[in-house]
């Protein structure tokens, strides 16, 4: 099994009941109910609930988890109980018993939650701008552009335009140097005057 996943968090269905699994992602949000804790795993492809109860070898680890922390979790994929799947998740129907789970990233407590769509003030989600981008809509929003940027450009490939990229032009270290030490006697001599 890879490192980190056998699967997205948005690809498991009921095909998949059975399986054991291994997802990595963020911690979106934590449930307790009556000592069942229920985990939002999300990724960049969606969000898959993780179900961990005193039973399980996970318990211990799973209490400890907050909000973002970026874990790989390990599991069963089950069926939900009846009457609580939720089908506006691709994923609503099942859900992952887990068994493991490994904490790759905590996180501090967070100036602006990611979850939900709360407005805040420019400035706030200005300077914590990588965690307002995690944030469904902007998420949304960038896949959006992403795909209509690679539309456009496969149409005019189709059409026999080409890209090219422009070069990056670097200098060696030597020639670096050189011009510093240059740029020093140029200034010494000037600076007699």
């Amino acid at each position: 099994m890879h490192r980190y996943r056998s699967h997205t968090c948005g690809a498991l269905r009921e095909s998949d009941i059975g399986q054991t699994v291994r997802l990595s992602g963020w911690c979106h949000r934590i449930r307790d109910h009556g000592g069942v804790l229920f985990i939002d795993l999300r990724d960049h492809y969606g969000i898959m609930q993780c179900v961990v109860d005193p039973d399980s070898p996970a318990f211990k680890d799973a209490e400890k988890l907050r909000s973002e922390w970026v874990v790989r979790v390990d599991g069963k994929v089950r069926r939900r109980p009846e009457g609580t799947a939720n089908p506006e998740l691709p994923t609503g129907a099942v859900e992952l018993y887990v068994s493991e789970i490994e904490v790759l990233g905590p996180a501090g407590e967070l100036p602006l939650p990611v979850f939900g769509e709360q407005e805040y003030p420019e400035d706030i989600r200005l300077k914590y701008r990588f965690l307002d981008l995690r944030r469904e809509k902007l998420h949304q929003n960038i896949m959006t552009r992403g795909a209509i940027v690679d539309s456009m450009r496969k149409r005019m490939k189709d059409q026999g335009f080409f890209e090219f990229q422009t070069p990056i032009l670097t200098a060696s270290r030597g020639s670096i140097r050189a011009s510093s030490t240059h740029c020093r006697r140029r200034l010494s001599s000037t600076s007699s005057f």
